[in-house]
């Protein structure tokens, strides 16, 4: 079982299939799915063109490794690459988050030729050795230590600290524009932009955990997009095959020149990427990024009015967003599945976290507030 078990009753529902924002069980029930497994699915479930891509490319070649040129892969670059922010030219497809960022620390070791690497309190990078490193979760890492050396934690959100921290022998930061398994924590103000600038004047790489904040999450397709910050390494995965396992790392030129080799057999296979180029074609030509951000604007609206002082907070952008609740976060995670049919994620023991698909409309939004009013705040409901 994995950290987070949606339970129905005693026992984990079991899922049959999907279709737009919307989950069915193997009994028939049908759930409103507002965790998108991570945000791994933001054009929805069994999203029509991206099942034709995929089917199609099946049909055609299943998978040969990236010595030999397809098209499917070359197409999935050129839409990533043109996807990300302009200084960003340089890609590479991986299987997953965790190893797009133990790529990232490689190639910023590689390319700066030092070893320190910062990270944030509260991160989380992944799971394989250099990402654990970084992540700041002993529930994570204590059973795998010692890991990778030459990691410094700074408290996230805190420019002072950070610049305490970043010096001549910094090979990169790694931060989260916006933290996720950490508690949906946005950081203040100018703090991206002091990253950048520190790294800059130390000649160290700013890397962006982009895994779960990007392809269109938070209104933009990418988070550090809202901040006007453009890094110097932005690690995807997670949305960005729409459900199908795939990583990339975007390098700007200078991390590019000065990396070392690196590769992985399953990088960039034919039918992966042709789920990214649909999907990362779809999310720009239909623009919905910027419904993300109306619908999440809505949606917190919406919940601000509804739970008022039963909840701490609601934070977030677009559609990453964190209910900060009096209670814990499993308990009415569980609740909505059982009695509303909702599934919703945890993001530390007090952190609900929405990350439905982005194709959900205002009546799913409502839906939503409805249920969490009912379960949160039972006595702001109207009797009907």
């Amino acid at each position: 079982m994995s950290d987070h078990d949606f339970i129905s009753g005693s026992k984990p529902i079991g899922i049959e299939r999907g279709e737009g924002p919307h989950l069915y069980a193997t009994d028939g029930t049908e759930y409103l799915d507002a965790g998108a497994s991570y945000a791994c699915t933001p054009l929805g479930h069994s999203h029509p063109e991206v099942v034709d891509a995929v089917c199609e490319q099946v049909g055609k070649l299943t998978f040969v490794d990236s010595s030999f040129p397809v098209q499917s892969r070359e197409d999935a670059y050129a839409a990533f690459v043109a996807a990300t922010p302009e200084e960003l030219e340089s890609a590479w497809f991986c299987n997953s988050g965790t190893e797009a960022n133990e790529a990232a620390l490689k190639f910023a070791r590689s390319a700066t030729g030092e070893s320190k690497i910062i990270a944030a309190t509260r991160s989380f990078h992944g799971r394989t050795m250099g990402s654990l490193a970084a992540t700041w979760k002993d529930k994570y890492k204590k059973p795998f230590e010692p890991l990778a050396g030459d990691v410094e934690f700074v408290p996230y959100g805190d420019g002072e600290e950070l610049a305490d921290a970043v010096d001549d022998e910094t090979a990169a930061v790694i931060l989260e524009p916006i933290q996720g398994e950490g508690g949906i924590n946005v950081p203040p103000a100018g703090y991206l932009e002091t990253a950048r600038e520190l790294t800059e004047e130390a000649g160290a790489a700013l890397v962006f955990d982009e895994v779960q904040t990007g392809m269109g999450r938070t209104g933009s397709m990418w988070a550090c997009q809202n901040a006007g910050v453009t890094p110097d390494v932005l690690t995807a995965a997670k949305g960005l095959g729409n459900g199908l396992p795939v990583g990339a790392v975007a390098v700007q030129d200078w991390i590019a020149d000065g990396a070392a080799s690196h590769n992985a057999t399953f990088s960039g296979g034919p039918v992966v990427s042709a789920a990214v180029h649909t999907t990362v074609s779809t999310l720009v030509e239909e623009e919905w990024p910027a419904h993300a951000a109306e619908i999440g604007d809505y949606l917190v609206d919406e919940l601000e009015a509804a739970l008022g002082d039963a909840i701490r907070e609601v934070r977030g952008e677009g559609l990453l967003v964190g209910i900060e609740l009096k209670r814990g976060a499993n308990r009415v995670a569980r609740d909505l599945a059982m009695n509303h049919q909702i599934l919703a994620l945890p993001a530390g023991r007090t952190v609900l976290r929405l990350l439905p698909p982005l194709v959900i409309n205002e009546d799913d939004a409502d839906r939503l507030v409805d249920a969490l009013t009912e379960t949160i705040a039972p006595e702001a409901t109207p009797e009907s």
